[in-house]
């Protein structure tokens, strides 16, 4: 037998090592416009990312206790549907950023989470109105970025209608740079706090941590931010590519509109009374990039990217649960 010091150990080195992969494989969430724009060189853009994920992953914690316990009950939770569920979400996420397809860990993880508890209790397990809560935050908020990204786009071409191309441009570089460090901050408001909410379980789990208390503790929301802010540091170039220039080609005033609209709904989901929902940014910069885009006009947009793009999100959640489950199968022979 494995002991339980031993399993949260490996527990938390998983949930760092996740929260290191997400920050690189969402890195281009926060720069890709700035990149593709060339309002920043790729370095200081991925120092900039760094420096606001970590800010933003010390911001707040209400994220972190919506998937504590609103994904599965937290007395269901063992170390070894923990483990299952990270390296399924850890799996996926490489294979995508491989493939230099965006894809959501948010999806990833809460399809690991409910695969592994699933194979082991059923499917009582699963907290249905806290689910329901979370999939139509992740259905709808691109939706939302999409609409808002073509609203804002719309009002920014009748405001320089008839200003200089260039000079609107050139203005709109140095915005960027305020608008690259916003959304930084609020993927590491949202994004971070997923895997403070996984250790958080854990805790409870060996009785480390009162199932009446969620909030993660100081060295769980330390250790998390720097982990992303280490993955942020080292650039997902791949996936930065695809976002930033395959979906649409972007201008600085397009650029700032998209990272402006992704921030307010990110934001939104994230610190809005009754709400601190898990949003994939992936999806919600993508949906923001694609409604800029149209404002210009529809064409402009490669939906053949945008399809496949969609196909990756919609398998993410059943692919993970499927693998989660087939880890904890194994785990469970073990332990």
């Amino acid at each position: 037998m494995t002991s339980i010091g031993a399993l949260l150990v490996v527990v938390v080195f998983l949930a760092l090592a996740f929260d290191y992969i997400n920050g690189f494989h969402d890195t281009a969430n926060a720069i890709a416009t700035s990149v593709s724009t060339r309002a920043l060189t790729p370095k200081r853009a991925v120092v900039l990312a760094s420096v606001f994920n970590l800010i933003g992953a010390l911001y707040s914690t209400g994220v972190a206790q919506t998937i504590a316990k609103d994904i599965i009950s937290p007395k269901y939770v063992t170390q070894e549907v923990v483990i299952a569920a990270l390296l399924s979400a850890i799996a996926w996420n490489l294979v995508t950023w491989y493939m230099g397809i965006p894809s959501s860990s948010s999806h990833a993880i809460i399809g690991g989470m409910s695969g592994a508890a699933v194979a082991k209790v059923g499917f009582s397990v699963l907290q249905w109105e806290g689910l329901g809560k979370i999939f139509a935050a992740l259905i709808f908020s691109p939706i939302i970025g999409m609409i808002l990204g073509f609203i804002i786009m719309k009002l920014l071409a009748l405001i320089f209608a008839h200003s200089s191309p260039s000079r609107v441009n050139h203005g709109f570089k140095k915005m960027q740079i305020f608008s690259a460090g916003l959304l930084a901050f609020n993927h590491g408001s949202n994004d971070a706090q997923k895997s403070m909410g996984i250790i958080t379980m854990a805790l409870i789990a060996v009785g480390l941590q009162s199932q009446t208390i969620l909030d993660p503790p100081l060295w769980v929301k330390l250790s998390c931010a720097l982990a992303m802010s280490l993955g942020t540091a080292m650039g997902g170039w791949k996936i930065i590519h695809t976002m930033g220039g395959k979906i649409f080609k972007l201008e600085p005033i397009n650029g700032f509109a998209a990272d402006l609209s992704s921030s307010i709904v990110i934001w939104s989901a994230t610190v809005f009374p009754g709400l601190h929902l898990p949003v994939s940014t992936t999806h919600v910069v993508s949906g923001s990039i694609m409604g800029v885009g149209s404002a210009k006009r529809v064409s402009a947009v490669r939906w053949g990217v945008a399809q496949q793009m969609l196909v990756a999100w919609v398998v993410t959640i059943p692919t993970t649960s499927l693998l989660a489950a087939l880890f904890y199968t194994i785990l469970s022979k073990f332990f």
